[in-house]
């Protein structure tokens, strides 16, 4: 039997509605700029970052628009002979999510690489921060926005600035001025490393 006109396994897809499907994938409607730091000191370190950042790309909602060089940086708020280095880097997306599920995003990032949250300061295989979301400002216990040690570490302003030069840390000031402030020493760039950005 030939399927007839009306049958609407034949009919054509409206082109406003592939249109929409398309827009939707590809522009995000009314996005947010956020930015999220990265630091893993177990394991494969650099894998593991570009494995986090491929999985936040993953993320309906979230387009990686820029990713940092890589620091080798000392452990923080430990004796840095009682870890491993660190790497760390920072990306830059755009996201229509909200901060809340944005968070969700980056705790089931840090579970999937096998996390464990033992001891505060403790070895991790990845650490998944957001630093900033748009100019929001909120002292919400659960996400403080911006993140609240963010303008004292050298590991996050470093990359943040090589991404983003005239960044700026909501109540904080110019990415630029904070870096001046911390200094840069405990970090290093690696240069012979390279994260992706994704496809």
């Amino acid at each position: 039997m030939n399927p007839t006109p009306s049958d609407p396994t034949v009919q054509p897809v409206p082109a406003a509605v592939t249109a929409q499907v398309d827009a939707a994938d590809s522009t995000l409607s009314n996005p947010r700029r956020a930015v999220i730091a990265l630091g893993a000191n177990l394991g494969n370190r650099l894998e593991t970052l570009q494995g986090a950042i491929d999985a936040l790309e993953d993320t309906p909602g979230v387009r990686v628009k820029a990713v940092s060089p890589v620091y080798e940086t000392e452990p923080w708020g430990v004796d840095p002979a009682s870890q491993p280095s660190y790497f760390n880097a920072v990306i830059v997306v755009k996201t229509t999510l909200p901060p809340a599920s944005l968070l969700e995003r980056a705790h089931a990032v840090e579970e999937a690489f096998h996390r464990v949250r033992d001891e505060r300061w403790g070895a991790r295989t990845i650490d998944v921060d957001i630093v900033s979301y748009a100019d929001v400002v909120s002292d919400d216990p659960v996400l403080t926005l911006p993140h609240p040690r963010a303008h004292q570490r050298a590991f996050v302003l470093a990359p943040w600035h090589d991404v983003d030069p005239e960044a700026q840390l909501p109540g904080a000031g110019p990415v630029a001025d904070l870096l001046t402030t911390v200094g840069r020493d405990g970090i290093a760039p690696r240069a012979d490393l390279e994260l992706r950005l994704p496809e």
